[in-house]
This record gives C-alpha cells, structure tokens and sequence, in this order.
C-alpha cells in the first residue's frame, strides 16, 4: 500500500467512526427511520448542490440507472441504516462497527455462489471463520458496551443481522448491475431514494416529533448527513481513484477504533477486553479477505467500486 494514502485512509476510518458515535448520541432524540430520512435527505441536498457548481458534471436521467439504483436505495441503504440506527438503542457504537466489519466476510460467502470469478479460496475461507467467529464471540459473550445495562439484549445483535444481510447482498447486486456506471451517480440516486422511501414511512409509523431533540442533537445530525454520508464519500472517491481500490478498504480496520474508543471518550461506553479480543479476531479474518496481489494501486476510473467497508450510521 502508498504509504501517502494512509492519512486519508486514517481520516475516512475517522468520519465513518465518529458517524456512529453522532448516531448514537441521536438515538435518544429521534425516531430511527426518522433520523436516517433527514440524514438522506441533507446529503442528497450536498449532491444536488455539487451536480449545480460543477459544468462537467450533470444530473443523470438514465432510466435503467435510477431503477438499479433506487432499487439499491430502497432497499441497500434505507433498511441498512435504519436497522443500524436501531440497534444502538440496545448496544455501544463500539459493538456495533465490530459487527459491521464482518461484511466482507458474509459478502465473500454470497460472492462464491452468485459471481463466477468471485471463487472462495483456502485463504478466504479462514478469513471469512475468523471474521465471523468473532461476531458469534461477541454475541455469546452478550457483549453491548453500556455502562448502565446490566444484561445486554440480543435486539441489537438481530438489527446488525438484518444490516449485514442486506448490505452483503446489495453488495453482490452492485457488482452484477452497476458496475458501468458512475459511482456519484449511484450513490446521490440511493441516498435520494432511500430519503425518499422513508419519509413517508416514518411520518406514516411514528409522526415527526422533533420535540426531544436538542441543540446537540441536530448538530449530530448534520454532521452525520454531511461529513459521515457526503464528505465520506468523496473522500473515499478520491483515495480509489488516486491510491487504488485496496487503500480504500483499509478503513476497515480504522472505523473501530475510533467508534470504540471515541464512544468512550464522548459518550462514557465501555471498551472491553471481550471487544478487543473479538476486533483482533474480526480484523485478522478480514485481512485474509484482502486480495492485495490483484488490486490495481493507481488509475481508477469513475465507476462504481463495491468496496468490503461497512456502511455507517
């Protein structure tokens, strides 16, 4: 790996983690379907302003590009996030990103059996019993990372499920469908969708009761749509395109680091010996997934690169 990708690989790793912090700070204050709407929604606003101030780049009005990419929205990225936003109500945003690492694995595993170049290997395939071995660690030990539950509940481990699930299988989807296209493309048309799908859903289930959120709250808010939704993403945009595709999957291994410990520090989580255990065992089989051999390091191009990073909250 170019040694000068790892300051933004440190700084992506930073805005993914410290997302899931603000979103679990948020959980108190909004509803999660919510909260992932309004999140959407002012990051699409971001997109929109850049398709605006920027001449080369225009709207896009494929067709067959917003059917795969809503389709990817709606359901890759509004169920996701909105079960991940769930989850920690009942867990630390420490658990939480350890279990989101393992989304490679699970994708490895889909990989194998829907793409005919995506072979599970020797090597893959201890990385994928590593990977998620320490998840089923993690949730036998019934680890959550709060200092104020005295049993942790296994809601929080099931929401996860249901966001590996699907992210993992959106993620195949991405591979087989969207690869020819623009990735600012796709993701500014699956964040419109997925705001789009659940802002009737949350005013239709729960109202739109801002009430109980504060200051702090809405400060939470925006920095997730903008740094951890929109500003992430441009930046891992940019270290594909000048650093290569493996540098970008690297975050992996940054994101819970700075939601574990950075949930200390802001929000008084716990850190565990079983947490860290349980990320030593995760990391290691995520680094056997990496292909570092086969991954051009320079000269990526503009469409769509699936990356193994988790998504984020």
């Amino acid at each position: 790996m170019n040694i000068q990708a790892l300051p933004y690989i440190i700084l992506l790793g930073f805005f993914y983690g410290s997302t899931l912090i603000a979103s679990r700070f948020s959980v108190g204050q909004y509803e999660p379907t919510t909260y992932i709407s309004l999140r959407m929604v002012i990051a699409s606003g971001a997109h929109l302003l850049v398709y605006w101030l920027m001449s080369g780049r225009r709207f896009p009005k494929n067709i067959e590009l917003w059917k795969r990419a809503g389709l990817m929205g709606a359901i890759g990225t509004a169920i996701p996030m909105t079960a991940i936003v769930s989850s920690l109500q009942y867990q630390s945003s420490g658990v939480t990103s350890l279990l989101l690492t393992t989304v490679p694995a699970l994708t490895v595993v889909l990989a194998h059996f829907s793409l005919p170049d995506e072979s599970l290997s020797f090597r893959k395939s201890i990385g994928v019993t590593l990977a998620l071995g320490g998840a089923i660690m993690l949730a036998i030990s019934g680890e959550d990372g709060l200092p104020d539950m005295a049993q942790g509940s296994p809601i929080g481990y099931i929401l996860v499920g249901v966001a590996i699930v699907f992210s993992a299988i959106m993620t195949i989807y991405a591979r087989k469908y969207l690869k020819g296209y623009d990735a600012f493309d796709v993701a500014s048309i699956r964040m419109l969708t997925a705001g789009i799908v659940l802002m009737p859903f949350s005013l239709l289930t729960v109202g739109f009761d801002m009430s109980a959120v504060t200051g702090e709250g809405y400060f939470a808010l925006i920095y997730a749509a903008l740094v951890g939704t929109f500003m992430g993403l441009l930046l891992s945009f940019y270290v594909i395109k000048k650093f290569g595709a493996t540098p970008a999957t690297m975050t992996s291994y940054i994101i819970p680091i700075v939601a574990g410990f950075g949930g200390v520090v802001v929000l008084g989580e716990e850190f565990t010996t079983t947490m860290i255990v349980g990320m030593v065992v995760i990391v290691s089989g995520i680094a056997l997934l990496q292909e570092y051999g086969n991954q051009p390091e320079t000269e990526e191009t503009d469409s769509v690169v699936v990356k193994t990073e988790p998504q984020t909250s």
